[in-house]
């Protein structure tokens, strides 16, 4: 059981669903999961929290299309000083989405666009200190910035979430980076320049921990999502792509065998 108390700063703390179908949502992921929902109440503006064994593991607000954007999956970054580091961001070459603002008393968030067109999150926290598990079945496993500006979105989140990256592959091929924190890896930075489609912006992906990636893919078609991507052995584990039954995409981490 990995369970995870703060989040170090620059690291990812808190994934977050938007979706055009909460209720449906809700009952995809818990049934594929485990997870159960946490309704904070009406302040919060319909917002719940999935659950897993009664831990917050991720968020779910609803997508009412004013902003235009695809049901997704996104990702915060813990900080210590929002404002700061919505500052930061923008003279960096960031443009800010949502400016720093107090969520009641559980922490400060705020959305920037990095330089790479790619949407990421912050969050100060409060009272909500993020998610309690990583890495484990049912939880947030992996976190990943698929970028075509590559080097200009590395020296960005350095500069504005403190970064200290190191190379896993400098090919034309594979291009990868980690963002590792006392010799710990917590995230990862692709060159997609060379496979992201016309028309598909930057952006981050989630991935999340199961026992078993093709008995989960199979889950989630009989569940009415899709699959992306098939299984896959890899160096790191047995990958998947899937979308849920609204499209919002996500990643299947089984890890390798010890």
């Amino acid at each position: 059981m990995a369970k995870r108390g703060d989040s170090p700063l620059g690291t990812p703390c808190w994934v977050e669903l938007l979706t055009s179908d909460p209720a449906r949502s809700q009952e995809f992921y818990g049934r594929l999961f485990g997870w159960t929902v946490e309704d904070p109440g009406a302040d919060y503006g319909g917002y719940k929290n999935f659950l897993l064994r009664d831990v917050r593991v991720a968020g779910c607000m609803r997508n009412d299309g004013d902003a235009g954007v695809p049901d997704l999956w996104s990702v915060y970054l813990a900080t210590d000083d929002a404002e700061a580091t919505v500052a930061r961001a923008s003279e960096n070459g960031g443009q800010v989405m949502v400016p720093a603002m107090d969520v009641m008393t559980l922490g400060r968030m705020a959305v920037v666009v990095d330089v790479g067109g790619a949407v990421i999150g912050m969050w100060q926290p409060g009272e909500h200190r993020g998610f309690g598990y990583v890495g484990e079945p049912g939880a947030p496993s992996w976190f990943e910035l698929h970028t075509r500006d590559y080097e200009k979105s590395l020296d960005f989140y350095r500069a504005v979430f403190g970064w200290k990256t190191r190379v896993e592959g400098d090919s034309p091929e594979f291009r990868y980076s980690t963002v590792d924190v006392d010799e710990e890896q917590y995230a990862g930075v692709m060159d997609a320049s060379g496979f992201l489609p016309e028309g598909v912006p930057a952006g981050w992906t989630v991935y999340f921990g199961v026992a078993d990636a093709d008995h989960s893919l199979s889950e989630v078609v009989a569940l009415g999502g899709e699959v992306v991507m098939a299984a896959e052995d890899t160096p790191y584990g047995r990958l998947a792509t899937a979308a849920d039954p609204t499209g919002a995409v996500f990643r299947l981490h089984q890890p390798p065998s010890s």
